[in-house]
């Protein structure tokens, strides 16, 4: 891979009108073919076979326990199911939890997991001053600094419970998720395979719902309570994207 090239490489074609009305009217946007195209695949394919996945959960108040790569191999049946009736408790009693795949480009960069690779250079793309300046625009919050981000991968049974994202000492004004998720040859992700980014009222009823479309970003206000509906266990591919919030403090 090319790491003088940027990662993240804007849609020529894009119109930002729609957008800015939507974000000022609801504090949501969603940017179809926001990516080129072949800027889109080059990220996805370094999702798919280049990149070292953990897996993250949290059942309860507790905080979230990692289990990095090495130790994934190594997890036994009987840790597995410990940590679905974990899940499962949790969620049937209205508590926090979730689970999925995760590699924290900001971790990774601080602990040089990989100095100098792609990895990194996608962080540095995600802050990019022509980019900052476009959502600055886009959402009419000046004072956003900084993008921090993650990438994720959703697999069957993976799933966000409800939660709202804010943590004002941290800077989050603006989250976002760019789904790389879904056939490539042009076949989309199903709303029956889950994955699904929904916005909820304060009494819980869904108002919102955004299947994750390939190259799609989605833009949204802190706080919003929203969550991640569980991939179905019959879903033929997995849900890849590209998360995190736009702060505005470093």
């Amino acid at each position: 891979m090319d790491l003088q090239a940027s990662l993240i490489e804007l849609s020529p074609d894009l119109d930002f009108t729609a957008a800015t009305d939507s974000f000022a009217r609801t504090g949501r946007a969603q940017i179809v073919n926001f990516l080129t195209d072949s800027s889109a695949r080059r990220i996805r394919d370094m999702l798919e076979r280049g990149t070292a996945w953990s897996l993250v959960w949290t059942a309860g108040q507790g905080p979230p326990e990692v289990i990095r790569p090495e130790a994934l191999v190594a997890l036994t049946p009987d840790r597995a199911r410990a940590i679905q009736a974990a899940l499962a408790t949790a969620m049937a009693s209205g508590d926090y939890a979730f689970c999925y795949s995760t590699y924290p480009l900001v971790q990774a960069l601080l602990e040089r997991w990989a100095p100098g690779g792609p990895h990194e250079q996608l962080l540095t793309d995600l802050n990019q001053p022509a980019l900052l300046d476009r959502i600055r625009r886009l959402t009419a919050i000046p004072e956003l600094v900084k993008a921090d981000g993650q990438a994720t991968l959703y697999r069957p049974g993976h799933f966000l419970a409800r939660h709202n994202d804010s943590e004002p000492a941290r800077g989050r004004r603006v989250a976002y998720v760019l789904n790389l998720c879904g056939d490539l040859d042009g076949a989309p992700w199903r709303p029956e395979y889950g994955g699904m980014l929904q916005f909820l009222t304060d009494a819980g009823d869904p108002d919102e719902t955004l299947l994750p479309r390939f190259n799609a970003l989605n833009l949204f206000a802190v706080p919003q309570h929203h969550h991640v509906t569980s991939v179905a266990a019959f879903a033929p591919a997995t849900r890849y994207a590209l998360t995190g919030w736009f702060r505005d403090r470093i």
